[in-house]
């Protein structure tokens, strides 16, 4: 028996060879950089030759080795990985930067003024000025730059953003999302945990702590698939665990363009919770809610009937969500495919600048630098308001 979905295959009948990737950071260690190459090579559209995989020369050429990279293009650092891979006929495509918060500026710099196409993770950097900077230089030199809010490529939440554009719960009135976790309720930071070392360190992570690593998820989430923009917040920011110098709590109330209200509740030190992502969405004429836990499943309600449960790839599932689920109806898809739905749409993008023609429509809903600067001018104005005892503050992205 043959079971067949739909997804992302790049079967374009134009593409000659595998797009070229590079990758900062993601070296021995690092849990961030080994689910970005899983990603890449899910739908069989890159090939990683390239890295500067740590600040340590040796680690990074640790982790070339274990790569099965060529030792000729394991670089000691992201200026030197720019200028070298300039220089190649065989140069890399694009560039993942895959590092803690406070290292993404430098490497993204190098690489757009080497005119690379670039893939960063989020935030885009510690401060606003820095952001608009990539964000200019990105314009200028006219390169792909993308950010990696992997939850923007779940199948469902594609499936959400467009019934919002369709009408079908009409004007949006109300949009609440929070994320919850629960990994650092107690100071783990101080017990060699890596991964809660740097987040909780202002020197590394920024002015923020949970808003900053997932509170910044959870504004994105709710501006890509509402469709309306923030543009005020008031915010109470938190740090719970005694003696911790950046938040690991945050409400907030937010106003939107055209009138819509929300409130965004993101926490580290929600005991009990793993991932608890949720969305929901209220319009004039029905609702919307989604959880990242159960991501297979979107619950529409239109006014004065019944809820519809929406299932990726199965009864309801319109186009722009079977296009980018893999297995069938029943198989779970979740965290790695999202990321894995961004490489293939930037694939698509970059592959049609190659060929010169435009990439389709449908490719496009990946965030973008711009997002990315707006992702900091939220960050940034949630800490303003909290030093001034939630008082209203504009996201200040222009």
């Amino acid at each position: 028996m043959t079971i067949e979905a739909s997804g992302q295959d790049g079967s374009s009948g134009t593409r000659s060879r595998r797009l070229r990737l590079g990758m900062v950071g993601g070296g021995r260690g690092a849990f961030i950089g080994a689910v970005h190459r899983i990603a890449a090579r899910l739908d069989d559209r890159w090939t990683l030759v390239a890295g500067a995989l740590s600040s340590s020369p040796e680690k990074a050429r640790a982790s070339g080795a274990d790569l099965l990279l060529d030792p000729e293009r394991v670089y000691d650092g992201a200026a030197a990985m720019a200028a070298g891979e300039a220089a190649r006929d065989d140069r890399i495509d694009a560039v993942a930067i895959v590092t803690p918060n406070f290292a993404h500026h430098e490497p993204a710099k190098a690489f757009l003024e080497a005119g690379f196409h670039v893939i960063c993770d989020k935030p885009l950097t510690t401060s606003l000025d820095q952001a608009r900077e990539l964000a200019d230089l990105a314009r200028t030199k006219g390169v792909v730059f993308a950010v990696t809010h992997n939850y923007t490529g779940y199948p469902l939440v594609r499936e959400a953003r467009a019934l919002v554009r369709s009408g079908a719960i009409g004007a949006v009135r109300v949009v609440q999302v929070e994320y919850a976790q629960d990994w650092l309720a107690t100071r783990i930071e101080e017990e060699g945990q890596k991964q809660a070392a740097w987040r909780t360190d202002p020197a590394k992570s920024g002015p923020a702590g949970s808003v900053g690593d997932i509170g910044s998820h959870a504004f994105n989430l709710a501006e890509f698939v509402a469709g309306v923009k923030v543009e005020r917040l008031c915010a109470d920011l938190t740090a719970f665990a005694p003696g911790r110098r950046l938040d690991d709590n945050a409400h907030m109330l937010l106003r939107f363009e055209g009138g819509a209200r929300g409130a965004l509740w993101c926490s580290q030190v929600a005991v009990g919770e793993e991932n608890a992502l949720t969305l929901r969405i209220y319009g004039e004429t029905g609702s919307l809610s989604w959880a990242q836990e159960n991501p297979n499943v979107l619950v529409h309600t239109p006014i004065g009937e019944p809820p519809r449960l929406i299932r990726r790839n199965g009864a309801g599932a319109g186009a722009v969500s079977q296009r980018v689920s893999r297995t069938p109806s029943g198989h779970p898809e979740g965290y790695l495919e999202g990321f894995a739905n961004l490489y293939s749409d930037i694939a698509d993008q970059i592959e049609a600048r190659l060929a010169g023609t435009s990439a389709p429509p449908e490719a496009l809903d990946v965030p973008t630098v711009d997002d990315g600067v707006r992702g900091v001018a939220f960050i940034e104005a949630a800490v303003r308001s909290a030093k001034a005892d939630a008082r209203w503050e504009a996201i200040q992205a222009g």
